[in-house]
């Protein structure tokens, strides 16, 4: 399953920050950020919960980059 997801980032290093640390989070298949569309694309695994792993995303991308946000 793949989804779309608004994000708020301020640079490009940040989106890429924020695609390496969703791409490491469990259930995700993977992951490219726009950084000019301000959009996050994720492919997800079979059979996960979709809401539990964007939580987990969203965890992993504030670790790297603090003032970064996923719309879910």
């Amino acid at each position: 399953m793949k989804k779309t997801y608004k994000i708020d980032v301020d640079c490009a290093n940040c989106a890429n920050k924020m695609e390496e640390a969703a791409k490491n989070t469990k259930g995700v298949k993977d992951v490219t950020v726009n950084f000019m569309l301000l959009k996050m694309n994720v492919e997800f695994e079979d059979n996960v919960d979709v809401k539990a792993v964007m939580q987990e995303v969203r965890k992993n991308c504030k670790k790297v980059e603090d003032d970064c946000e996923i719309f879910l």
